[in-house]
C-alpha cells in the first residue's frame, strides 16, 4: 500500500514539474528603463510636431528612417503605421477630454505575449487613461487614450443613442407609410394616361380607314354599268334601255 501511495506522488510530482517547465514566463523589463522610454515616447506623441499626413506621404524608406529617429531618441521601436495611429489618437483624445494637464505614475501588466504600461492622466474637462501595448518583442503596437466618463455623462450618452435609434426607425417607417398612401394615386394616373391615348388611336383608325375606302360611283356611271350588264346578259345594244330610278335593295342577296 505504501509503495502504491508513493508511486502515486512521484507521478503527480513529475506531472505538476512537466507542467512547470512547459508554461512560458512572463516578459522582463526594467520599470525604470520603461518609464522613460514611455514618457520619451508621450513627449513625442504629444508634442505635434510631426503631422500625420506627412508622415502618410513619405516613402517607406523616409519612414523607416524617421522611425529609427523615434527609437533612438526613446529606445522604443514602433512601425510607421501604429506610430501614425498614436499621433491620431491622442488629437481625438483631446478634443474630447479637453486641454492635458498632467498624468501620474506608470502601472506595468506582463504577460507572456506582451506589456501593457497604464497611467491616468488629467484633462481640462475629465481624466483618461494612458495605455502603452508592447509585442513580446517589446516593440510597440498601439498607444491609446481612454476618457473616463461618470455615471451620468454615460447614461445621457446611452439615452442620446436610444433616442437616435428610435428617431431613425420611426422616421422610416413615416417614410414607407407615406409611400404606401400614394400608392392608392396610380390607378388614378394610368386611367388618365389610357383616356390621353384613346382619342388618339382613334383618330388614327379613322384616317386609316378613311385612306382605305374607295370612292363611291357617282349614279351617271353607275346607269351605264348597270345597262351594259344587262344589254350583255340580253345579247342586245344598250339604245334600247331606260333606266328612270336607282333604288338599293336592303338585302344583297339575288332572288331566284
Amino acid at each position: 500500500m505504501k509503495k502504491k501511495i508513493s508511486y502515486i506522488l512521484c507521478v503527480l510530482t513529475l506531472v505538476l514539474g512537466l507542467a512547470g517547465c512547459s508554461g512560458k514566463q512572463v516578459i522582463a523589463y526594467d520599470e525604470e528603463t520603461l518609464t522613460y522610454s514611455c514618457e520619451q515616447m508621450f513627449t513625442i506623441i504629444s508634442s505635434g510636431g510631426i503631422p500625420t499626413d506627412e508622415v502618410d506621404a513619405m516613402s517607406e524608406w523616409s519612414q523607416g528612417y524617421l522611425m529609427a529617429q523615434v527609437e533612438g531618441q526613446t529606445g522604443i521601436k514602433i512601425s510607421a503605421d501604429n506610430f501614425v495611429t498614436a499621433i491620431q489618437g491622442w488629437e481625438a483624445a483631446v478634443e474630447e477630454c479637453g486641454t492635458y494637464i498632467g498624468h501620474g505614475d506608470y502601472t506595468f501588466k506582463a504577460k507572456t505575449t506582451g506589456l501593457t504600461v497604464v497611467t491616468e492622466a488629467e484633462f481640462s474637462e475629465r481624466t483618461a487613461d494612458l495605455e502603452f501595448k508592447f509585442d513580446e518583442n517589446m516593440e510597440m503596437e498601439s498607444f491609446t487614450v481612454s476618457a473616463n466618463f461618470s455615471k451620468g455623462e454615460i447614461m445621457q450618452k446611452a439615452g442620446l443613442n436610444t433616442l437616435l435609434g428610435m428617431g431613425t426607425v420611426f422616421a422610416v417607417l413615416i417614410f414607407m407609410s407615406f409611400l404606401i398612401s400614394l400608392f392608392k394615386y396610380i390607378p388614378m394616373f394610368m386611367n388618365k394616361k389610357d383616356k390621353k391615348e384613346e382619342p388618339v388611336q382613334k383618330k388614327a383608325v379613322e384616317q386609316t380607314v378613311d385612306v382605305s375606302e374607295e370612292p363611291e360611283m357617282d349614279e351617271t356611271e353607275l346607269v351605264a354599268v348597270i345597262a351594259a350588264a344587262i344589254a350583255a346578259y340580253e345579247g342586245t345594244t344598250t339604245d334600247g334601255f331606260v333606266v328612270r330610278s336607282i333604288k338599293r335593295r336592303k338585302s344583297n342577296k339575288w332572288n331566284s
